[in-house]
C-alpha cells in the first residue's frame, strides 16, 4: 500500500484547503484549513492569529469545510471563499476553482 493510500485510511490530515476573506477588523486574510480524518468522518480546523476554530466530525470533507466557514461568519468574518490546495501530498491549488460562500444576510 502506498503511503498516500495509507494516509487516507487512517486518522490524520487528509486535505488542506485555502480560505480567503475579510476578518472582523476589515483586513484581508488568507489561511490554510486543515481537514483531518476522524473515526466518524472528517473535521476541519483553521488558525487565525490567536483564534483557532475547529469543527465537529462530518461524513464529507465538504460538510466539514462548510461548518468551519459558517463558524467564521458567526465570528464576524465576511466575503469568504475556499478551495482545495492539497489532497494528501498532491498539490492542487492551481487546478481547483474557488468556492465563493454567500455572506449571511
Amino acid at each position: 500500500m502506498s503511503s498516500l493510500a495509507s494516509l487516507f485510511k487512517k486518522e490524520g490530515l487528509v486535505e488542506k484547503h485555502q480560505i480567503e476573506g475579510v476578518d472582523p477588523s476589515d483586513r484581508y486574510f488568507n489561511r490554510a484549513i486543515l481537514v483531518n480524518r476522524t473515526p466518524s468522518g472528517y473535521a476541519a480546523k483553521v488558525m487565525y492569529e490567536a483564534l483557532t476554530v475547529e469543527g465537529q466530525s462530518h461524513p464529507t470533507i465538504a460538510a466539514a469545510v462548510k461548518e468551519l466557514v459558517d463558524k467564521l461568519y458567526r465570528l464576524g468574518f465576511r466575503r469568504l471563499r475556499t478551495r482545495a490546495n492539497f489532497k494528501g501530498s498532491k498539490y492542487l491549488a492551481e487546478k481547483e476553482t474557488w468556492l465563493e460562500h454567500q455572506d449571511p444576510a
